[in-house]
């Protein structure tokens, strides 16, 4: 099966709801059992979004856990943060629903074919950081309000010299010690 990609926008929301979790799954010292995985499978079917604790000190150990149970379960992987890793499958329930099922406009992309990953270029210019274009009612709206801005006068090319305020010097203070002295 083929790990679950989903937008940057799904993992921070998905993120945000995991905060609150506690782990569903202990990942004990004998690692990644078939038991653990059915257990994962068990909770992502039943939850859609799962807190793992791995128990091991060995990082290598716990990244291979986290791509590994992405890969087997299908599921997205949306954190990990030292020894808690969070992923995310959709339920049955949430159906088409699902922000995570590549719906139009959902911002999920579907999980790659078995043959190899699909790219597909995000429709939404705002996901990528860019300006979405502006209205252009609006902008017409904004050009009359600085067209009668200019006429009476409001805005004019004159503008007011920045005035310079000095610090003041602190007093010296004398302590008591110094005094009596």
């Amino acid at each position: 099966m083929a790990e679950l990609i989903l937008e940057r926008s799904v993992r921070l929301e998905m993120r945000a709801q995991a905060h609150h979790l506690q782990p569903g799954v202990l990942i004990g010292e004998k690692g990644l059992t078939e038991a653990v995985m059915k257990e994962i499978d068990r909770a992502l079917d039943d939850h859609g979004l799962v807190k793992v604790h791995v128990a091991g000190d060995d990082r290598d150990e716990r990244e291979e856990i986290y791509r590994e149970v992405a890969e087997t379960l299908s599921a997205a992987r949306i954190q990990a943060i030292g020894k808690m890793l969070v992923f995310y499958r959709p339920t049955e329930s949430e159906g088409e629903r699902s922000p995570a099922r590549g719906n139009p406009g959902t911002g999920a992309l579907p999980p790659p074919a078995a043959g190899g990953s699909i790219l597909m270029a995000k429709a939404d210019p705002g996901a990528r950081g860019m300006k979405k274009p502006a209205d252009p009612a609006a902008k017409k709206k904004n050009a009359q309000k600085k067209d009668a801005q200019k006429k009476s006068g409001r805005r004019s090319g004159k503008t007011k010299a920045p005035t310079v305020t000095r610090a003041r010097r602190k007093p010296a203070r004398t302590t008591k010690k110094a005094a009596l002295s």
